[in-house]
């Protein structure tokens, strides 16, 4: 008669298994420190003006929920300009981000496949301006626009955001690695023009960086304050950023007497970071990489 034993813990494997905690450990303590705010936005967005500046801890939720009342006063406020607001990000968010993405796309794509001259040089200066800092080019451009009477429209946001200097690296990097010469150089022996190999051959394999690029563009466009801070005096014309910006000096203002224009800030933050998270969401599915493996096969 046999009996089973389980095998016996070796102090190798009980080395492994301390070493795997400390970075869980560590990966649980960023994942609480990001959350955060977040939970904190959640629970305060809940609150009306007095819960908000109640005796009410902070972090947790009041005797009353407020949310639907708070979003009704949200949408309502000064004949609903928030909802102007929001649908302002939504227009220079896809705009800059989709002109942004297909200018990034071509620039790169050149970059990695074709050789002429100056390429060198050209990229060397390219990555110099991602040094630059975006909020120090914020006064020359607009002493540029100033001169082009285009202040206070809305090309003074979505032009400067066209430019992605990021976004030709990541896909300069990205094409030169996923796109296979071999595939180009069949396509164009088969009698495809360059723009029908870039479209039908490169395009497709470089999909999760167009997606990665698309999303980044759209998200620093729509987050962008200090740009259209600087370029908008309308504010028909502001984003939601900058009028909650606007919101907030009213607030401070105005003392004791803005306590609901905190609570209708509060609830406008949270409301203003759904459209990123769909966004995030509904494109997830296309960051699948290897789609080139097996394609010379």
């Amino acid at each position: 008669m046999t009996t089973l034993s389980t095998p016996a813990v070796t102090p190798m494997r009980r080395r492994r298994t301390n070493r795997n905690i400390v970075p869980h450990l560590f990966l649980g303590v960023l994942v609480v420190y990001f959350l955060i705010p977040l939970w904190w936005m959640i629970i305060n967005s809940s609150k009306d003006a007095a819960g908000l500046f109640g005796g009410t801890g902070a972090m947790w939720f009041a005797k009353d929920i407020n949310f639907l009342g708070n979003l009704q006063d949200l949408f309502t406020y000064n004949g609903g300009i928030y909802l102007h607001w929001l649908g302002n990000s939504a227009l220079y968010a896809i705009v800059g981000g989709v002109g942004s993405t297909a200018i990034a796309v071509l620039a790169g794509y050149g970059f990695a496949k074709f050789r002429f001259r100056g390429r060198n040089l050209s990229f060397a200066l390219l990555l110099g301006s991602v040094m630059v800092p975006l909020t120090a080019l914020v006064i020359p451009t607009f002493i540029l626009f100033a001169n082009l009477h285009l202040t206070d429209t809305i090309w003074a946001v979505i032009l400067p955001s066209l430019l992605n200097p990021f976004g030709v690296y990541l896909m300069r990097v990205y094409a030169g690695d996923a796109v296979p010469d071999e595939l180009l150089d069949a396509a164009r022996v088969d009698g495809a023009g360059e723009f029908r190999t870039f479209a039908q051959v490169a395009l497709p394999l470089m999909r999760p960086a167009v997606v990665t690029v698309l999303l980044l563009s759209m998200v620093a466009t729509w987050n962008n304050y200090f740009l259209p801070l600087a370029m908008l005096s309308d504010n028909g014309l502001f984003p939601v950023t900058v009028g909650l910006g606007l919101w907030q000096s009213l607030a401070s203002a105005n003392n004791g007497g803005g306590h609901s224009l905190w609570s209708l800030i509060v609830i406008g933050s949270l409301v203003s970071i759904i459209p990123l998270i769909i966004a995030f969401l509904s494109l997830q599915k296309y960051w699948q990489g290897g789609l080139s493996i097996g394609s010379l096969k």
